[in-house]
């Protein structure tokens, strides 16, 4: 990439956020209607192959930065990424939302306060493991990730059988809320592929396909845009968090678009939030390309975004739970403090950069 002149490198960067926006969507209606037909439940359709297809950018750059020995670049894409795909709900909120109300007024719900306790314990896991010596290690693994992707199996036992009911009035969804169930959009898309003749196997032609693209277009979108944005000044550090960051959590505006559209908000934020709790579980990928430690790697300014992404998360579980009734800008409170959050914690990233 470094051969390249700069107006091209800015094509290529623009050129591959718009194929990971277009494959996004076409990996959201194709991972449901696989959801629906392979019978895989809600729960585990929406946090684990949703949450993989709509993170195959991070996974893709994961993987590419692991193999060339770059691992503060895995571990800066995936904890900025969590950061940013928390923002992504704010936009979901102004944008996606009709009738007009918050979105944590209509898709308040037990089960995703229950998902965004699981980001946070996930992230707490991972800034234990940053402060680990490097040589503890346990065939060429460090504790760390592997604790992480026990408590996301673990978590994710718990929410799926937290879908099928909790002990709670209403089974856990708040009075008022979307009336629909959690997930009709699925089944919508399903009837709609099914009615327009689109079979299983097409489904997942279209979905591999869509993968394909999604992952090469993740590591040109990482290699090209690093080195466009090197050259305007930004550092590294800024990149990953920022631009590099906002551009992979396309995929999750876009599926998250299609699913207020529908109405199914309870959907939309359990998307965000599976996906950001999946993150974390990439270090296990990272440390096995790799062979070594990847947390201990860390610097200060990824420990920084990891507290970010948890303040973030922590507004959207309080806003689930006091549900605010009124808008301001079009969003709802929790929203508001969240971009505000956002924009005094990336200011402050600059200030650590530096």
């Amino acid at each position: 990439m470094g051969s390249l002149s700069s107006p091209v490198l800015l094509v290529l960067f623009v050129a591959s956020a718009a194929v990971i926006w277009y494959s996004g969507i076409k990996l959201s209606d194709t991972t449901d209607v696989l959801s629906e037909r392979l019978h895989l439940g809600s729960a585990l359709g929406g946090l684990i192959l949703l949450a993989i297809a709509t993170n195959l950018p991070e996974i893709a750059i994961t993987a590419s930065a692991a193999l060339a020995g770059q691992l503060d670049v895995a571990v800066g894409n995936i904890l900025g990424g969590i950061a940013v795909q928390t923002v992504v709900l704010a936009v979901l909120d102004a944008a996606g939302v009709r009738p007009r109300a918050p979105l944590t007024r209509l898709a308040a719900s037990l089960v995703l306060v229950l998902e965004g306790v699981l980001v946070v314990v996930v992230l707490a896991v991972v800034v234990m493991g940053t402060q680990l010596p490097r040589d503890l290690s346990f065939a060429r693994l460090a504790p760390a990730p592997l604790v992480i992707a026990v408590l996301w199996v673990i978590g994710l036992v718990l929410l799926d059988r937290a879908g099928r009911g909790l002990p709670w009035r209403e089974g856990g969804d708040a009075p008022g809320a979307q009336p629909e169930p959690r997930g009709h959009s699925k089944d919508k898309k399903e009837k709609k592929a099914t009615d327009q003749g689109v079979g299983t196997a097409r489904a997942a032609a279209v979905f591999t396909a869509a993968a394909v693209a999604t992952l090469v277009a993740g590591v040109v979108i990482e290699r090209s845009g690093e080195e466009f944005f090197g050259r305007q000044g930004l550092s590294g550090v800024l990149f990953g968090a920022t631009v590099l960051a906002a551009a992979t959590s396309l995929p999750e505006i876009s599926t998250g678009l299609t699913s207020t559209r529908l109405g199914d908000y309870q959907l939309a934020v359990s998307d965000i939030f599976g996906g950001n709790a999946f993150l974390p579980v990439l270090f296990l990928l990272a440390a096995l390309i790799s062979g070594k430690p990847v947390l201990p790697t860390a610097h200060h300014t990824d420990i920084y975004l990891t507290a970010l992404g948890i303040v973030l998360t922590a507004v959207y579980i309080t806003g689930l739970i006091f549900r605010p009734h009124r808008q301001y800008l079009r969003m709802g409170v929790d929203s508001i403090a969240v971009l505000v959050l956002y924009a005094v914690g990336i200011t402050g990233l600059t200030t650590i950069a530096s």
